[in-house]
């Protein structure tokens, strides 16, 4: 729609009467949400805007797959009034949670889908989801008082010395536990990563010769996509003590050609698994057997000697799962030798 979002009814925020409680291992989902203070009035900023809650919000939609998967572990689906946008498979962890959450688009959803689910609070992982033919400004949305989060990863405003990705991850956390009134689990879930990002990097001060890494996220049309200097996998590379060897092109996941890819000869390759997606070339097995087969690239050390470390491709943006994806990292650079 390339019309301003009019909503057919008013949209209320509904008082909550409850919050989650984690679950141990941190996942919540399988909670009832705990007591919290009837009436709650709560403000937080997302990335340059300042948001009003007058009680926990109680119709969200979230606009794609890692707000879902963030909002299911902090036990809230009970509060979901739409998810949109799933890449791949849930998680087994997360099904039944899942199944109680109303899937208003399978796809990016339009501002008509979002209107339709009547929601106080919409959250999203990138602000490019937030446009006139997509999901509705945030403007749009402020105009009939629904709030809109947006990660603070994807926020050039909340890129402050000093702050990680992982970092500004967290934050979300915190502030969408804020928001619904879910500040313990959210606590805890953040602490809990916060400690797996400490483990991880304690690989660093064990490595030898700070080795070089290519993450290959995607081929399509035969061109390869891998980590540029923006995406998640650099600051990855930076915890355990690699280097992402195109940490000089400003981009998240550019088109690069394989002969630049063999020029920057790197000590060992991450393949993004895709499979689930479904494209051509998405999968483990298609990249592997894309640059066995390629003259060049199939000279390449790290390809002849299998220096190939493989991770869930998902994992690679910023979501609640891309902790696992920095742990697996590490296992496998101990793995290939590359820490004493």
């Amino acid at each position: 729609m390339r019309h301003p979002v009019r909503l057919g009814i008013a949209l209320t925020v509904v008082l909550a009467t409850s919050a989650c409680s984690a679950a141990a291992g941190g996942s919540s989902q399988d909670h009832e949400p705990a007591a919290t203070a009837a009436g709650r009035a709560t403000t937080l900023t997302s990335c340059g805007r300042q948001l009003a809650f007058e009680g926990p919000p109680r119709r969200a939609v979230a606009l794609d797959q890692a707000s879902t998967e963030i909002l299911l572990e902090l036990g809230l689906q009970e509060r979901m009034a739409g998810t949109a946008n799933l890449k791949t498979k849930i998680p087994a962890k997360y099904e039944a949670a899942y199944a109680k959450v109303p899937v208003i688009a399978p796809k990016i959803a339009t501002s008509e889908q979002v209107r339709s689910a009547t929601p106080d609070f919409v959250v999203a992982g990138s602000a490019d989801l937030y446009t006139k033919d997509r999901a509705g400004t945030r403007e749009e949305l402020d105009a009939v008082k629904v709030p809109t989060f947006v990660s603070a990863v994807d926020c050039p405003l909340q890129n402050e010395p000093g702050k990680s990705a992982f970092d500004l991850l967290f934050a979300d956390y915190e502030n969408l536990g804020k928001a619904f009134g879910a500040d313990e689990p959210a606590h805890k879930l953040a602490a809990e990563q916060r400690a797996a990002v400490a483990a991880a990097g304690e690989t660093a001060a064990k490595v030898k010769d700070q080795p070089t890494v290519v993450y290959l996220y995607s081929v399509f049309n035969g061109m390869p996509y891998v980590a540029g200097k923006t995406g998640l996998p650099s600051e990855m590379s930076r915890i355990v003590g690699a280097k992402n060897a195109f940490d000089d092109v400003n981009e998240d996941w550019p088109e690069v050609s394989w002969e630049e890819v063999a020029r920057r000869n790197p000590d060992f390759i991450v393949i993004g698994d895709l499979s689930e997606r479904g494209r051509p070339g998405d999968s483990a097995a298609e990249k592997r057997d894309t640059m066995a087969r390629h003259p060049v690239i199939s000279k390449l050390d790290a390809v002849r000697t299998d220096k190939i470390i493989e991770v869930p491709g998902i994992e690679l943006d910023p979501s609640v799962r891309s902790v696992h994806a920095l742990e697996l990292l590490a296992a496998g650079m101990r793995d290939l030798g590359h820490v004493r």
